[in-house]
Parts: C-alpha cells; structure tokens; sequence
C-alpha cells in the first residue's frame, strides 16, 4: 500500500504501525538514509490480502486513527458498521485503504468548498466515481482528474471504503479509431465502462515527419470528435490525454520512424519547439496532459532522447499537466534488444508522472514462436526491474487484450481480438485451455490447408491475473491495448473483483 508521510512521522513509527522492519520499508522505496519528509509518498510491503487491522489503544478516537491512516471517519465507520464514534480500548478496526464517492443522481455539482455558497467547480454524471480525501459536516473532499481538490455533497454521492481484500488498482485504456472490418473504434468500450477506466489515451495523435517539432492528426476525426471524448471522459472523472507517437508511416516504417527522432531529439531548440507544441494540443482541447508514446529510436539517439522527457516535464508540470510517457519493455541494465535498449528507464522515471512499460512483446514478433503476448513471468520480470529504477507507485504494466493465431506450419503470425479468437475455436471445435505457468488461455488446431495452429489470447481471467500481480508487486495499475477488442466479461470483473482507482 501507499503512505503519505504525516507530521511527526518516522521511519520507526511507521514501520511499528504497520507491521513490517524499517530495513523494508527502505528498500522498497530505494531509501539510503533515515531521513524522510512531509508529504512524501511511500509504498508499505504490507501482506495485501490481508486488510489492515488496528487495535484500539488509549487515548484513540477515531479522529485520530483516521488522520494516521490518511482516511476519514466516515470510513472507519462504514467499513466497521460503527453508528457512532465511540469505540473502546482492544476493540478491533479495519482500515480502509482506499474510499470514493459515488454519484447517486443525473447531474451532481461539485464545488470549491463545502456548502452551497461555494462555486461550482464542475459537473458529474450518475455513477461518477470520485476519489476521497476529507470530509466536512456531510460533504466530502474528493479529487478530479486534472488533480484539483474540490466537495461534494453527501446528499448527492454514496460513500464507499474498501479494505484491500480486492485489488485496488488504476486502469487506463488505450483508444483507437476503427482499424478494419475486424477491428473496431473503442469508442462503444469507452462509453459503456466509464466507471471501470482511471485514464484514456487517445492514440490519434503522431509527430509529424515533415517537422519533427509538430505534431499532426493520426486518422480521420474532427476538432468536436475529441472535445466529444473529452466532455465524456470528465464528467465521468476520468483523465484524458492524447497520445502522441511516432508509428506507422508509410512508406518509410521503422526506418523513418527513428530519423524523425533523431531530427526530434538533436538539438535543445527542437526539444523545447515540440514541447511547447504538446502544451498548446492539450490547452486546444482540454486534455489533462499527453502520454508520449516513442517506440523507434537509434541507440545513439538515447541520451538526447532523455532529454526530451526532462524537457516536456519542465514545461508542463509548473502548469499542473500529467506527463505519462509509454516505454518499450527492458529486464536489466545490459544490452537485451535493439528495440528497448534506447530507453533509459531511471532517466524516463525522472521526468515523468506515469511510466507505462509497454510488456506486449514476448510473442507476436517475427521468429518469436509461439506463445503469449504477454506472460504472468514477462510481466513480473519486467516490473520487478522497473521498480528499481523509479518509484513503484510510477509505474504502469500495459498489457494485451489481443492475441495471435501462429501458423506453426507457415510460421506466420494473425492479429486476433476476443471475439475473432473464440469465434476460431468454435469453428474448429476446440477446447479452449487456460495455461496456468504463463495465465493465459490458447487453444490449438489445424486449418483445412493442413496447417497447424496455436492461438494465444486474454480474456477476464487472465487480466485479472495481471491486475492481481501488479497490486501485489505495488505499481499503479495496468493499461489495456486496446479499448474494443477485449472480451466483454473483462468489464464484469473489473466490477465485480476489482477496485478501480480513479486517482
């Protein structure tokens, strides 16, 4: 779990509080001294299936409790079915970790203080999910999107706390525009499951490869198309953001797509021009900050291209934008593979406020065989080797909800959504089996030419399963690749076993 340093907090007091070593509590926040400070954010390798639980000492209220566990009485109450705010020595609480307010009616204000005197500050739609940080005389202090602090009437929201025996994680889901028949817009998966998403990345915007320093359209869609996504997106509480890559040109490829870098990259003027563009596209239509998605980099390019996140997060941050930056997959320090080693993950993890290591790697490619796009153990080796080199509660596992049919016999390698992969194992009248060592459903069969197949894919469980690690290993959350592909249950689980995070 997450902790925010308190006043008279130590190291000692915290690690007492919660049940683990000082030695833990450092390591796990790469700490070299003893020194921490107010208002610092540290995560706590606590057991996480396994609420926490506080026995009353004297001299407690629940007041108190709550102000040391950065929750509000409210809380306390409802998670412990207390009516009141008595409680007694020895007495037993458990501690929520996490609370929000449900909107409960069509349209619900939200103001700059609590109590109708106060402005609006903005609007919610029923079922917004807004997450709590205080309370006041029936109102609650919640947080939006873009990061303001603002209330919220009690008579208008439904309190809820959770404990931690489900995951508690963000959710961002990547959108695209229709990509062919087979591969639909996300505009219908975005809409129908506003409450289950932390955060939306349009992925309609490219850097232009005429001037590097611009950025241009990626697809066809119009000004109010965006503004549209946009509006939906906030009065959900949901952040919103462009992405702004550089893929997919034609003709050129990859070739291309890494001498725009180079051009990008080169120079301080070029670094700063593009910056400041990213800042007027998010000022065009009300994003919440931009999420950089660079993929083809020369290795040479690789200190320079640091420097571009470190110049993006000193013109947005004074300017209250969030920097989310999307980074190929890497496992150590050495060389792995041309395709990641560009990346300089402590630099990157510097610069940004989200770092969402890109894990849909390990199968797919050409030559990779067989196997799942991303396994439970890719997706552990990656992490576990990002969580050394920038805080934990940075990070973002951005895994598949595609898969690929593998001609085994051909060695040619087929894109399939959900849907087009079970619509295959029906066909052929196959078992769908759930691989247990990598978490992933596959199936096999031969085709009427005589070739074999093996299909990998995701579906609820194998998602849930990717939700379960990175709450365990205590990262941000995961990212879905991408909204309108999935299968549908995985909404289902996401309400049901899951704590969507919208902070």
């Amino acid at each position: 779990m997450m902790y925010t340093v308190q006043p008279g907090d130590s190291l000692y007091l915290i690690s007492q509080r919660f049940g683990v070593s000082i030695e833990q509590i450092k390591q796990a926040n790469q700490l070299s001294g003893d020194i921490i400070f107010i208002g610092q954010r540290l995560y706590i390798p606590i057991n996480l299936q396994r609420p926490t639980i506080y026995t009353v000492k004297p001299g407690d209220s629940l007041y108190l409790i709550a102000r040391r566990y950065n929750t509000i009485v409210e809380s306390i109450q409802l998670l412990n079915n207390l009516t009141g705010t008595e409680i007694r020595v020895g007495q037993t609480l458990t501690i929520p970790l996490y609370t929000e307010a449900i909107v409960n009616v069509n349209i619900a204000n939200v103001r700059s203080g609590p109590g109708t005197n106060f402005s609006v500050v903005t609007t919610m739609v029923r079922n917004a999910k807004l997450p709590v940080i205080g309370s006041s005389n029936g109102w609650y202090k919640v947080r939006l999107h873009n990061g303001v602090e603002a209330w919220i009437s009690g008579t208008v929201a439904t309190l809820r706390a959770y404990s931690g025996d489900k995951p508690i994680t963000n959710i961002l889901g990547f959108y695209t525009l229709e990509e062919g028949p087979a591969l639909p817009s996300s505009f219908t998966s975005f809409v129908n499951n506003p409450g289950e998403l932390s955060q939306t990345g349009l992925f309609m915007f490219r850097i232009s490869a005429n001037n590097p320093t611009t950025i241009e359209n990626f697809g066809e869609f119009t000004d109010q198309d965006i503004r549209n996504l946009v509006a939906i997106a906030h009065r959900n509480n949901v952040k919103i953001f462009p992405v702004v890559h550089n893929l997919l040109y034609r003709p050129g490829g990859t070739t291309l797509a890494k001498n725009v870098v180079k051009v990008l990259v080169s120079n301080p003027q070029n670094r700063t021009a593009f910056a400041l563009n990213l800042l007027r596209l998010i000022q065009k239509y009300n994003f919440d900050g931009v999420n950089i998605d660079i993929e083809d980099v020369f290795i040479e390019d690789s200190a320079n291209l640091s420097l571009l996140y470190a110049e993006i997060a000193r013109v947005l941050r004074p300017r209250g934008y969030f920097f989310s930056a999307s980074v190929p997959s890497r496992v150590s320090d050495q060389p792995f593979n041309p395709f990641s080693d560009p990346f300089d993950y402590a630099a990157i993890g510097n610069a940004v406020d989200e770092f969402v290591a890109m894990l849909y790697n390990e199968h797919g490619w050409p030559g990779s065989g067989p196997g799942p796009v991303v396994s439970i153990g890719w997706m552990e080796r990656v992490l576990r080797y990002a969580i050394t080199k920038m805080p934990r509660e940075k990070i973002v596992g951005a895994v598949s909800v595609f898969g690929f049919d593998f001609n085994l016999t051909t060695g040619r390698n087929t894109y399939v959504t959900y849907n087009m992969a079970i619509n295959l194992a029906n066909r052929y009248n196959k078992e769908i089996i759930f691989d247990e060592e990598t978490q992933t459903p596959m199936f096999a069969y031969v085709d009427g030419q005589g070739n074999e197949h093996e299909v990998w894919f995701e579906n609820a469980q194998s998602i849930y399963a990717k939700i379960k690690l990175a709450w365990d290993l205590g990262i941000k959350g995961i990212a879905l690749w991408r909204l309108g592909m999935e299968d549908e249950s995985i909404w289902t689980m996401l309400r049901n076993q899951v704590v969507v995070r919208k902070d």
